[in-house]
């Protein structure tokens, strides 16, 4: 291995550590928000809306983000968007209450997106296009890490310490990525030619193109089964009794499983296409959302969430490959964020119209009716797939 190869093999694995701090700031953060306002006596459609903050400034800013990213490098959006998660999440500690809740959410998932656009367009520059899909395999198994992580640590923080002393612990956590990233000696690639003629037609172009179109429906279709896994899980485990330690076990047991998944993601794709992969994932995906209500008990609902994860952990790593492969050459930062923009969008409305639907009408119906679209664009894009 050369000097420039272990280079670039050290700066993809800081990368990856700093994503994993930030990462399991906002899994950790979106579980302590959402049992604090339930300890409030928050309905499940105000925790819906505390959730939906969390994409409603991504869904409106990735774009423009993703672009800046390409403008300027990706040092200092990495080094904001850490800072300001620092921010969001020490706010409820120094202002107890809904008002404090409502702030930190969007704050969080702000400055998670100024983060991730740039790892991500780090993560595709470092090792060329023939190390690109390991790379983000690699990235995919830090953030499934920290999926773990952070649920996990966030349920034992509120059992044993409380809701103030937990979002505390969250808001030192960024300051480690931040450090690390105004250390100029931290190397990162440099960014990517900006070309001009590529950026005809704007974000129209992108959503033109046949098969980043695609990629982005089908990313938004598995983002909204992702989205109420983690959203609609902390309700359902508090209605059914669940102590807030069971229910980060449970919400990690899906992250160890996209660990699982995406650790055997060679062997996989050496057997499976992109297209079945994605269409198996809608399918599984919807299959464990049918019968989610049907579980009353914390062993079963570690089942059922561990073979959720199995299903939904296997896309991302091939989504994020295919979309920085076949990106216009200047562009890749700003159909990240075209991506990110269209699965926030997701993450606002499904939390809003779903929320509003289990205050009605119950948990239940909202798993079912997730499970039954999932299942259906499945069959859609298993009949429209490639022969």
């Amino acid at each position: 291995m050369t000097g420039g190869e272990v280079r670039a093999t050290r700066t993809l694995g800081v990368v990856i550590l700093l994503g994993i701090a930030n990462h399991s700031v906002l899994n950790g953060s979106r579980v302590i928000v959402s049992l604090d306002a339930l300890s409030m006596g928050a309905s499940p459609f105000t925790v819906g809306v505390l959730m939906s903050l969390y994409a409603l400034l991504p869904m409106l800013l990735s774009v423009a983000a993703g672009r800046l990213s390409d403008r300027i490098g990706t040092r200092w959006p990495m080094r904001v968007g850490s800072a300001v998660i620092a921010i969001g999440a020490i706010l409820p500690v120094a202002f107890p209450g809904f008002p404090a809740l409502f702030a930190s959410a969007p704050l969080v998932g702000v400055g998670f997106m100024a983060f991730q656009l740039a790892a991500q367009t780090v993560t595709g520059e470092i090792g060329g296009l023939r190390a690109r899909a390991r790379n983000f395999t690699l990235l995919s198994l830090g953030f499934s890490v920290s999926g773990f992580i952070g649920p996990l640590a966030a349920g034992f923080a509120i059992d044993h310490f409380g809701f103030r002393a937990a979002f505390a612990l969250f808001a030192l956590v960024p300051l480690i990525p931040l450090a690390v990233l105004s250390n100029r000696r931290f190397d990162l690639p440099p960014r990517a030619p900006h070309v001009g003629a590529a950026h005809h037609g704007g974000v129209i172009a992108l959503l033109r193109h046949r098969t980043l179109r695609r990629v982005f429906a089908v990313n938004a279709l598995l983002s909204m089964g992702w989205d109420l896994h983690s959203i609609f899980v902390p309700i359902y485990g508090a209605r059914i009794g669940l102590s807030a330690s069971q229910i980060g076990l449970v919400l990690s047991s899906f992250a160890a499983a996209t660990f699982a998944v995406r650790f055997s993601m060679g062997a996989i794709a050496r057997r499976l296409s992109e297209h079945q992969v994605l269409t198996g994932a809608l399918f599984l995906a919807g299959a464990v959302y049918l019968v989610y209500p049907l579980s009353t008990n914390v062993f079963g609902l570690l089942a059922l969430s561990f073979t959720l994860g199995l299903g939904l952990g296997s896309s991302q790593p091939m989504v994020l490959s295919l979309l920085h492969t076949h990106a216009p050459p200047g562009r890749v930062g700003e159909a990240a964020g075209v991506r990110l923009s269209l699965v926030n969008m997701m993450s606002v409305g499904v939390p809003l119209a779903l929320g509003a639907v289990g205050a009605s009408i119950g948990i239940g119906p909202v798993f079912w009716s997730v499970g039954t679209c999932l299942m259906t664009c499945g069959f859609v894009a298993h009949r429209g797939g490639p022969r």
